[in-house]
């Protein structure tokens, strides 16, 4: 059997009801905006912050700590030898106090991206001590992990 369906059939129209449901969606559409958006904005926080706690170590002139960060490894006195590469009497002549930024004073991070073509890590970009030039390190996002950067990028 077919029903017929008429105008004086048809369900009444409730405004309220539509300006209500209308407001739904947008607030909906306007929150996955806003978490895409700053999901996009701290998309390299992981690195930021790798960087963030080397400097700070630097800054106190605590080096041993640092360069635990450096490989994020922060037992890596019990294992020198894992270090053999890059051991902690080089590093301490490339970030200590005779090295190419001198005494950590201040510094602050400018930016962050990733190299051209992709790649395991983000270049994090830092002012260090109001300098013209900036200090770049490489923190690779898996093992966060500190190198130097296998491209050069410049920040504006």
């Amino acid at each position: 059997m077919l029903e017929v369906m008429t105008l004086l059939d048809a369900k009444e129209y409730h405004p309220e009801k539509e300006q209500k449901r209308r407001s739904r969606i947008i607030s909906a559409v306007v929150l996955v905006l806003l978490l895409v958006f700053s999901a996009w904005w701290n998309r390299f926080w992981p690195e930021k912050r790798v960087a963030d706690k080397f400097f700070s170590s630097l800054q106190k002139q605590d080096f041993e700590t640092a360069y635990g960060i450096y490989y994020h490894d922060p037992g890596w006195k019990q294992h020198p030898q894992s270090h053999a590469l890059y051991p902690f009497n080089e590093f301490w002549q490339d970030w200590g106090p005779g090295g190419q930024w001198g005494v950590v004073k201040s510094f602050r991070i400018y930016g962050a991206s990733n190299c051209p073509g992709g790649g395991s890590g983000v270049v994090v970009d830092l002012i260090v001590n109001d300098r013209a030039q900036h200090a770049q390190l490489y923190v690779d996002k898996t093992d966060k992990t500190i190198s130097t950067p296998p491209c050069d990028l410049e920040f504006r």
